[in-house]
């Protein structure tokens, strides 16, 4: 049996789950989301804990077992405390700054790149450390957004300008000279 699949995932103050087949409703006071589940996977509700079960111990519905149980939890927690990634932009003359709700950034353009936030998105930047956050309720939502922000400069490994996620490495090659 899945190790991640038969985890509960407790409930926090605040969260309500509504579940309807295979449809999980899930609201908490960050916002609320809705996700369709396969019908091989059950989910049930008792004391504040929603338990995950499979309907058989064929390869499809192990598989899907603890990847319900995974979303689930991203779920619940996306809408208590909520997700951030954090992005870092490095290069002289480069930087972030928020405009009204939208980000723009100028990144070595002939014109600053205007990113306006999708729904239930937030931006947030820090000038001195030259870092954007970007922060919402869907992890799935939040991580397509930084790696879209990040695609608009992506680092290049000769000089490491343009914007990277903050734990990631660069990989750099030397120049010309060969030094």
């Amino acid at each position: 049996m899945s190790r991640v699949g038969r985890m509960p995932v407790t409930l926090p103050a605040g969260v309500e789950v509504i579940i309807k087949g295979s449809l999980v409703h899930v609201k908490g006071p960050k916002g609320e989301l809705k996700h369709v589940f396969p019908p091989n996977v059950s989910f049930s509700l008792e004391d504040g804990v929603v338990m995950v079960s499979r309907a058989s111990d064929e390869r499809q519905d192990r598989s899907m077992h603890g990847t319900a149980r995974a979303i689930l939890n991203n779920m619940v927690v996306g809408v208590s405390s909520g997700f951030e990634k954090i992005l870092e932009v490095n290069g002289v003359g480069y930087r972030a700054e928020i405009d009204g709700k939208d980000l723009m950034l100028h990144v070595g353009y002939s014109h600053p790149v205007r990113f306006p936030p999708p729904e239930g998105i937030s931006f947030e930047t820090e000038a001195r450390t030259r870092q954007i956050k970007v922060m919402g309720y869907d992890k799935q939502l939040v991580g397509q957004v930084a790696a879209n922000i990040r695609q608009v400069r992506p680092p290049e490994p000769y000089k490491g300008k343009g914007i990277k996620y903050l734990d990631e490495t660069i990989r750099r090659k030397a120049g010309k000279s060969g030094k």
